[in-house]
């Protein structure tokens, strides 16, 4: 079964920092693509990460660009999101997310909250 956890959210400060883990199981994990997503309260969900399957190529949503960082390790089936210089609007539950060929599979989400 396709499984993918979340874990690391929390609440930070402004200018703080946080780096999220997702586990993946049930499929060749280092085959496909990973990416994280976040949806704030009232808003669409939105992509913030892109990853290929090697790890040679990454791609950011404008507004995390400079400041979050995706990678993986495929020996441990773990795509990270390491953010830096973390600003209230990045206040959102974050997801990650594969497409295999039945369609998505979405994690459970972590929350992750920067207030002051």
């Amino acid at each position: 079964q396709v499984q993918l956890v979340e874990s690391g959210g929390g609440l930070v400060q402004p200018g703080g920092s946080l780096r999220l883990s997702c586990a993946a199981s049930g499929f060749t994990f280092s085959s496909y693509p990973m990416s994280w997503y976040r949806q704030a309260p009232g808003k669409e969900r939105e992509l913030v990460a892109l990853i290929t399957s090697g790890g040679t190529s990454t791609n950011y949503a404008d507004s995390v660009k400079g400041r979050f960082t995706i990678s993986r390790d495929n020996a441990k089936r773990t795509v990270y999101l390491q953010m830096n210089s973390l600003k209230p609007e990045d206040t959102a539950v974050y997801y990650c997310k594969v497409v295999l060929r039945i369609g998505p599979n979405w994690g459970q989400g972590t929350q992750v909250t920067v207030s002051s």
